[in-house]
C-alpha cells in the first residue's frame, strides 16, 4: 500500500507534519539543554580566568548573529531577538547558579 500524498488526504498530511513539529520541538529542547549545560561550563571557566558571568557585549554579540541568522532565514527579526534574549537570559542564570 502506499502513502497517500498531501492532496488526496490533508489529514494524514496534517497529523505528519504535527508529528514532525513534536520531533523539532524535542529536538529544540536538547538543544537548549546542551546550551545551558556549556553556559554552565563557561562559568567554571570565567571564574577560572577572573572574569565576571555577565558579560554584556558577549550578549549583545549573540543576539546580532542570531537576527543576522535570522534574516538570512526570513524570519521575523524582533520575535527572534526577544527569544534570543530568553535563551541568553537562561544561560546567564545557569551560570549564576554554578558556585
Amino acid at each position: 500500500m502506499t502513502a497517500p500524498d498531501d492532496a488526496s488526504d490533508p489529514l494524514v498530511a496534517l497529523a505528519q507534519c504535527r508529528s514532525e513539529i513534536e520531533e523539532l520541538d524535542r529536538r529544540l529542547v536538547g538543544l537548549l539543554a546542551e546550551r545551558v549545560a556549556l553556559g554552565r561550563r563557561t562559568a567554571v571557566l570565567k571564574r577560572a580566568a577572573g572574569l565576571p558571568i555577565l558579560d554584556p557585549q558577549r550578549e549583545a554579540e549573540v543576539i546580532r548573529r542570531a537576527v543576522t541568522t535570522a534574516r538570512e532565514h526570513d524570519l521575523p527579526v524582533e520575535a527572534v531577538r526577544e527569544m534570543f534574549w530568553q535563551v541568553v537570559g537562561l544561560s546567564r542564570r545557569a551560570q549564576e547558579e554554578v558556585r
